[in-house]
């Protein structure tokens, strides 16, 4: 029984630890996507920035009113590129929260886990050491009772 006991365990442990990684995937995956979401808000500020200091360049040597009407459309493009980007960021970054979280508490399920089969391997230990102790015991009171007898 404790053998069946210590492969449950054992199988338990397998199956927390599979979790944990999967887990721990998905933390992974979140926290590449939200840090893909934070280059996109740069490049896209970038390249609005790049254009502003195109149309000022071009405002220098003059604009007609159909240039400056393009620009002024294109800059509340990216302007609207940049908040749906902000607003997949904040997604992203609420997924990593609640990904860590779960990663946290898998990997808490699996300490505990492995606590539980170092204290069942410990008692064992201890079990196998008792009986060998008393198999001991036995062999010495025989030899002595055989030498007394002599």
């Amino acid at each position: 029984m404790a053998a069946n006991h210590n492969n449950q365990l054992e199988t338990l442990l397998k199956f927390e630890q599979k979790k944990e990684e999967q887990a721990e995937n998905m933390l992974r995956n979140a926290e590449n996507d939200y840090q893909q979401n934070i280059t996109r808000l740069q490049s896209v500020a970038d390249y609005r920035l790049e254009y502003m200091n195109r149309l000022s360049q071009r405002s220098l040597q003059g604009v007609d009113s159909a240039t400056y009407n393009h620009y002024h459309a294109f800059i509340k493009k990216l302007d609207y590129a940049s908040e749906q980007v902000k607003i997949a960021m904040n997604q992203a970054k609420a997924l990593v929260e609640q990904s860590k979280q779960r990663w946290i508490k898998q990997r808490q399920k699996v300490q505990a886990v492995e606590m539980l089969t170092a204290k069942r391997n410990s008692v064992l230990i201890k079990k196998e050491s008792k009986k060998e102790q008393s198999m001991f015991d036995e062999i010495s009171t025989q030899q002595f009772l055989r030498r007394r007898s002599q």
